[in-house]
């Protein structure tokens, strides 16, 4: 059957597409759903009217499709999940996963759209996915598969570091508290000036009474 398509499916077409499916798929799915027409001369004539518009909303889903491929290839996504000291994962990875793990950084990727290596990952490492985007357009998404136990052994061990630099730092600092602010030149310089300061005054004063 022939139908034109009011939405983009995926791995059947975009908004506008005229495609050819199964009878049972369009009627009981895709025309139920509101996802499809069946194509005739007045559903043509109607997509003709839309074209214009049709035409911009792909140009701006390209648009977002480039947004979020470059803030996918910028990230690099670390799931900490239990494993062996082999490395071996007690579970697995899968797509699910890393569509929450992405969710939490603000990217909303459906599962179907990720092409996990094997379907699932079951080791601790490194791993590329590829990301379908808009159109043709893909993604490589860097996911770092981490054994939890020694990620927050590692995490205590940078926090009780980081803890030791501040007292090193303060313990310097309060070094220098201790240290004189003025050399004894200095010193002695702004006491011999304070000094004739208090003489200037006694002998304006006793000028003053002897006037008097």
């Amino acid at each position: 059957m022939k139908i034109i398509l009011k939405q983009d499916v995926y791995n059947l077409g975009e908004e506008g597409d005229i495609c050819v499916v199964a009878d049972g798929y369009a009627r009981n799915y895709l025309i139920p759903k509101k996802i499809a027409v069946s194509h005739n001369n007045m559903n043509f004539a109607e997509l003709k009217s839309k074209a214009l518009a049709i035409a911009k909303r792909k140009e701006e889903k390209r648009k977002d499709a480039l947004s979020v491929k470059e803030k996918i290839e910028e990230l690099s996504l670390e799931i900490k999940v239990s494993a062996g000291d082999s490395g071996k994962l007690f579970g697995a990875v899968t797509s699910a996963t890393i569509v929450e793990a992405l969710s939490k950084e603000g990217l909303h990727i459906e599962k179907k759209k990720l092409d996990v290596p094997s379907h699932t990952i079951k080791m601790v490492g490194n791993y590329s996915v590829k990301v379908r985007l808009y159109e043709n357009e893909t993604a490589d998404l860097k996911i770092i598969v981490v054994n939890e136990r020694l990620a927050e052994i590692k995490e205590k061990e940078d926090a009780a570091a980081s803890r030791a630099a501040v007292v090193e730092v303060k313990s310097e600092f309060d070094e220098d508290e201790d240290e004189p602010l003025m050399e004894d030149d200095d010193k002695d310089a702004i006491n011999e000036i304070e000094a004739d300061s208090v003489d200037d005054v006694v002998e304006t004063v006793s000028e003053k009474e002897e006037q008097e």
